[in-house]
C-alpha cells in the first residue's frame, strides 16, 4: 500500500472494513473477486497508481470472464501533475474499459458515493463484472462541505430474471421427446444459488447430468446420476441437452462436431441474453436466472410424469461407459511406484479430506487430471483457473474461501492443490497467508529458506558482522545465486527530509 491511498486505506480500517495486505495487486484482485463468487457481494481492491494498477488488469480480465463481482478502487496521480509527467502517471480509465463493466473517475469528492453505487450495483447486476473507480491523489485530498456530499441509498440485491412461460413448454416439449438427454451444469448455476431446484429436477426426472469445473457440486459428483466419468460419450451421443448456466465455449467445445452430434438439440438458459444462440443456435433460448427457469420447467415435467428410466438404453450405454473408465482410473491410481503418478496421489488426497472441503485448483495436469478425482458434494465448493484459463489463481482463491469460512463455516477446510509451475505465479502469497495481525509484514520471515529449495544456502543476518561475513561468502560463489535476509527495525525511516514526498502532507 502506498501513494495516494495510504489514508484512504486507513480511514476504510477505521470505518470497520477487514482489510488484507497482499504481496501483489493481481493476487489481491484474484482474492477478491472469488470472495465475491462466494458471497455475491463485490469485495473491494485498493491499489497505488500506474503499475498498481496495471498488476491488477489481469484480475479484472479473469472477473469479467469469469462473471465475477469485483470492485477496483485505484489511486492516480494528482490531476494538476498529469501531461507532466506526473509519478506512476498513467491513463488509468482507459487502461481498465476493455476489461469491466464500468470505469469512471468522479468529477468531485461530493460525487464518490454515487459512482460507488453505481460500481456495485453494475458489478452485481446482470451477468455480474468487474468495474473500476479511479482515485486522484488531488480527489483523495478534496475538502467538501458535507451538505453538498451525494447521499446514494445501498445497493439493493440484484432483481430475479423469470423465464418466458411458452418458452419453458417448448423446453419441455423437446425433452420429452428426447431418446438420450443430458443436463449441463454450470458455475452460473453455483453463482446463482439454484442448488436447490436443480437437484430436485435432476432428482425427480433421474436424467444424467455433466458439471463444468466450478458448476461440480450444485448437485453432488457422488450421486448416482453424474456421468462426468463418461463425459466425452456423453457429450457425443446426447440429441438433447439442457444448459443451466453453462456457455458453449473453449470449454465444452463449442457445442459442435466432432464433439457434439450435428443435430443436437440445445435448450439454453442463461441470465444474461447476449449469451443466447452463441456458438450454435439454440433450439430453445430461455433467458432467465437459472433457480426459477429450474423451478417452472421441473413443475411443468413433473405434471407430465417425465422421467428417465435407469433400464433405458441411453442408462445402460452411459453406466457401461463410466464402469469401463472408472476400472481403467482404478488400475492407475493403484500404481504407487516412484515417482508417483497423477492418479494414485489425487486417489489418496480425496481418501483423506472432508467431503464438504473447499477445493482450489490450478495447474494444467494437475488441475485437469485433479477435478475428475477430488469431488465436490457442495456448491461454490470448487475455485480453479475457470473460463480464463488463468493460472497464478490458486493461492489468492485459497486465502478468500479461508477468509470467507472463517465468517461463515469456522469448522470447513480450505484445500489448494497446485501444479508447479502455477505455484511459482504466486508463491509468496503463503506469507499473506500466516500473517498476523493482516495489515503488517510477517515479523521475521525467513525468506533465505527459499535457497533450501534448491540445494543452496541463503543467510538470516541481524547485526552488521552478520551482514559483513554473508556478503563475504556470497561473493565467493560464482555458479549461482545467493539470497541474504537482512532485518530491519520495522520502525526506521529516512532522514528528515525539507520536503514531504511529492510536497503533499504526510500523516
Amino acid at each position: 500500500m502506498g501513494h495516494p491511498v495510504i489514508e484512504l486505506a486507513l480511514s476504510m480500517q477505521a470505518a470497520g472494513l477487514q482489510y488484507l495486505g497482499f504481496r501483489n495487486e493481481q493476487a489481491a484482485c484474484y482474492a477478491a473477486q472469488a470472495y465475491g463468487y462466494l458471497t455475491r457481494k463485490p469485495a473491494i481492491v485498493l491499489c497505488v497508481s500506474g503499475p498498481g494498477l496495471l498488476h491488477v488488469i489481469g484480475g479484472m480480465a479473469n472477473a469479467q470472464i469469469n462473471c465475477w463481482p469485483v470492485l477496483v478502487l485505484g489511486g492516480s496521480c494528482p490531476e494538476d501533475h498529469e501531461g507532466i509527467g506526473g509519478f506512476q502517471e498513467w491513463p488509468q480509465v482507459e487502461a481498465s474499459r476493455p476489461y469491466c463493466k464500468y470505469a469512471a473517475r468522479p468529477p468531485s469528492a461530493a460525487l464518490i458515493p454515487m459512482h460507488v453505487e453505481k460500481a456495485v450495483r453494475l458489478a452485481t447486476y446482470g451477468r455480474p463484472g468487474a468495474v473500476y473507480l479511479d482515485l486522484p491523489a488531488t480527489l483523495l485530498t478534496q475538502n467538501v462541505d458535507e451538505s453538498r456530499i451525494f447521499k446514494a441509498l445501498p445497493c439493493s440485491p440484484p432483481p430475479l430474471s423469470y423465464p418466458d412461460a411458452k418458452l419453458i413448454e417448448q423446453a419441455a416439449n423437446l425433452l420429452i421427446r428426447a431418446k438420450k438427454p443430458l443436463v449441463i451444469v454450470g458455475k452460473g448455476a453455483a453463482y446463482g444459488r439454484a442448488e436447490d431446484p436443480v437437484r430436485e429436477f435432476i432428482y425427480s426426472a433421474n436424467v444424467p447430468f455433466l458439471p463444468t469445473p466450478m458448476g461440480k457440486g450444485v448437485v453432488p459428483d457422488t450421486d448416482e446420476r453424474c456421468v462426468s466419468s463418461a463425459r466425452t460419450f456423453a457429450l457425443q451421443h446426447s440429441d438433447v441437452i439442457l444448459l443451466l448456466g453453462a456457455r458453449l465455449n473453449w470449454m465444452l467445445h463449442f457445442g459442435r462436431s466432432p464433439r457434439f452430434q450435428n443435430d443436437v438439440k440445445v435448450i439454453q438458459i442463461d441470465l444474461c441474453a447476449e449469451e443466447l444462440h452463441n456458438s450454435v443456435p439454440s433450439a430453445v433460448a430461455i433467458q432467465s436466472d437459472i433457480a426459477p427457469a429450474t423451478q417452472y420447467l421441473m413443475h411443468m415435467l413433473k405434471s407430465r410424469k417425465w422421467h428417465v428410466d435407469r433400464n433405458d438404453s441411453w442408462w445402460k450405454d452411459l453406466a457401461a461407459k463410466i464402469e469401463k473408465n472408472k476400472q481403467l482410473v482404478h488400475h492407475m491410481s493403484s500404481d504407487t511406484s516412484v515417482p508417483l503418478n497423477y492418479y494414485t496421489v489425487f486417489k489418496h488426497i480425496q481418501d483423506v479430506i472432508p467431503n464438504d472441503c473447499i477445493i482450489c485448483s490450478e495447474g494444467a495436469n494437475t488441475m485437469d487430471i485433479g477435478r475428475t478425482i477430488l469431488l465436490n458434494d457442495l456448491p461454490r465448493h470448487r475455485l480453479d483457473a475457470g473460463t480464463f484459463g488463468t493460472m497464478g489463481v490458486g493461492l489468492g482463491f485459497a486465502i478468500a474461501a479461508a477468509l470467507y469460512c472463517k465468517d461463515n463455516a469456522p469448522k470447513k477446510r480450505v484445500i489448494c492443490v497446485e501444479g508447479d509451475s502455477a505455484f511459482g505465479f504466486s508463491g509468496m502469497e503463503v506469507e499473506t497467508m500466516f500473517r498476523t495481525p493482516p495489515y503488517s509484514l510477517t515479523s521475521e520471515t525467513h525468506y533465505e529458506k527459499l535457497m533450501e529449495m534448491f540445494g543452496k544456502k541463503g543467510y538470516f543476518c541481524t547485526t552488521v558482522e552478520e551482514i559483513q561475513q554473508a556478503l563475504k561468502l556470497s561473493l565467493k560463489v560464482k555458479d549461482s545465486p545467493s539470497l541474504i535476509n537482512i532485518m530491519i527495525n520495522p520502525q526506521a525511516d529516512r532522514k528528515k527530509q525539507q520536503f514531504n514526498w511529492l510536497t503533499e502532507s504526510k500523516l
